[in-house]
C-alpha cells in the first residue's frame, strides 16, 4: 500500500500525529490508516479494555504512552517531549448506557479530557491542528425525521450525550478564546475542528452494549443475541467513512485553510439511515451463525428511537462522500468477524485496500 502515502496530497508523510485513544476500536483504525499514509503516530490512550482487542491483534509499531487523558501534567509533558504537528483527539467513554452506570467517568473522561487536549495544546507551539471527535449524539435530540445539521441546538438526555454536547461547547470556546482563526499566524498557529460521526461499524470491535459486538458474541456462542429498539433508526457507517473525514479535515488545517476550522457532520445519505431491525436482517444474510430476539424494555434506560444527520455541509464544502453502501459496509463488517472467528484471520487491511481503492 506504498501508494497511500500520495493521499491527501502527502500532507501526512512524516508528520507527527499525536492520537488520543489509539487503542479503541475507532483509534486503531486510524492508527494503521495514518502509518500507511507514512505518518509517525504517537499513541496516548488508556490500556486496551476488550479482549480480543484490535489494536492489539493489529500489533501496530508506533510510540504508546498508556496515560489516562484527565491527566494534565503527563498529557502536557508528552506534548513537550514529542512536539506533534497534528493531534486527532479520540479518547473517549464512547458508550451510552456505561454512562448511566457511571457518569462521573463519563464527565470526566469527555469534558475534562478535552479541556485538557486544548489547554495542553496551548503549551505546544509544534501543533498546527486539532482535529477533536465527538458524536451524533451531542445534538438536542427532537426526534425529528430531517437530519440535523452543525448549527442545531447541543443538548443530550442521557450522561454520555450530554458530555459530548459539553465538549463540543469546550472546542468553541477554546478556539474562540485562544485559537481564533482571526488571530491565526499572528498569535497562534493552530486551528481546530470538531468531528460528529453517526453510529459506527466495522471488525473489531468487543465493546459491550453495542449492536454489532452483541450479535456476534451470541454467534460464537451459538446463542440468540437479545436485542433491544428493534425500530430504532441510527445512521450507520464504516469506520473508515468517518475516518476519511477525520483525515480531509486535518488537511485542510495543516494546509491552513481557516474556513475549515469549525464543526463537521458524517454520516451516510439521510435516505439511506437504517432501522436497528434492517441492520440485524442484513447481517444474519451474511452470516447464517447469527441469530436474535427482542427484549422487553420496560426497564431499559432512555435511549433516542430517532438520530439522522445532514451532512451537505461536508459534501459541499469539504468534498467528502460516503463511498460504501449498507450493504457493502455490513458485509464487509459481518465478513471481518466471520474470518475472523474461522481463521483468526484479520480483513482491516484487506477493508482499508478495499475502500481506498488500491490495486
Amino acid at each position: 500500500m506504498e501508494n497511500m502515502v500520495k493521499m491527501y496530497n502527502g500532507i501526512y508523510n512524516g508528520k507527527r500525529v499525536l492520537l488520543t485513544g489509539h487503542t479503541g476500536f475507532k483509534g486503531s483504525w486510524m492508527a494503521l490508516v495514518l502509518q500507511k499514509l507514512g505518518a509517525t503516530v504517537i499513541g496516548y490512550s488508556l490500556p486496551p479494555n476488550t479482549k480480543p482487542s484490535h489494536y492489539s491483534l493489529l500489533n501496530l509499531d508506533l510510540k504508546s504512552y498508556y496515560e489516562d487523558i484527565c491527566n494534565f501534567d503527563v498529557l502536557k509533558h508528552v506534548l513537550e517531549i514529542e512536539r506533534p504537528d497534528i493531534i486527532f483527539h479520540l479518547a473517549a467513554q464512547p458508550l451510552v448506557r456505561y454512562s448511566y452506570v457511571n457518569p462521573l467517568e463519563t464527565y470526566q473522561t469527555n469534558i475534562i479530557g478535552t479541556v485538557n487536549v486544548l489547554e495542553a495544546a496551548k503549551y505546544c507551539d509544534s501543533i498546527k491542528s486539532i482535529v477533536v471527535i465527538t458524536t451524533d449524539k451531542c445534538y438536542e435530540n427532537l426526534n425529528q425525521e430531517i437530519g440535523y445539521v452543525e448549527t442545531d441546538r447541543l443538548g443530550g438526555y442521557d450522561p454520555y450525550s450530554s458530555s459530548k454536547a459539553c465538549a463540543e461547547i469546550v472546542i468553541s470556546s477554546y478556539r474562540d478564546s485562544f485559537f481564533n482563526t482571526k488571530d491565526f499566524q499572528t498569535k497562534h498557529n493552530t486551528l481546530i475542528a470538531s468531528a460528529r460521526a453517526g453510529n459506527v461499524i466495522g471488525g473489531g470491535d468487543w465493546s459491550n452494549d453495542r449492536l454489532i459486538p452483541d450479535l456476534i458474541r451470541s454467534a460464537v456462542k451459538g446463542e440468540f443475541a437479545k436485542i433491544r429498539s428493534p425500530y430504532a433508526t441510527r445512521p450507520w457507517q464504516h469506520v473508515l467513512e468517518p475516518i476519511h473525514g477525520y483525515l480531509m479535515i486535518g488537511q485542510a488545517l495543516l494546509s491552513g485553510k481557516t474556513e475549515f476550522a469549525s464543526s463537521w457532520n458524517f454520516g451516510p445519505y439521510i435516505e439511506n439511515t437504517l432501522s436497528v431491525s434492517q441492520v440485524l436482517e442484513l447481517s444474519k444474510t451474511i452470516w447464517k451463525d447469527i441469530n436474535f430476539e427482542f427484549k422487553n424494555e420496560e426497564n431499559e434506560p432512555h435511549e433516542a428511537k430517532l438520530l439522522s444527520l445532514n451532512i451537505n455541509k461536508s459534501l459541499l464544502h469539504l468534498g467528502w462522500k460516503p463511498k460504501w453502501t449498507n450493504e457493502v459496509s455490513i458485509y464487509r463488517t459481518i465478513n471481518w468477524y466471520k474470518e475472523f472467528a474461522s481463521s483468526g484471520q484479520l480483513n482491516t487491511e484487506d477493508d482499508i485496500v478495499n475502500y481506498y481503492g488500491i490495486s
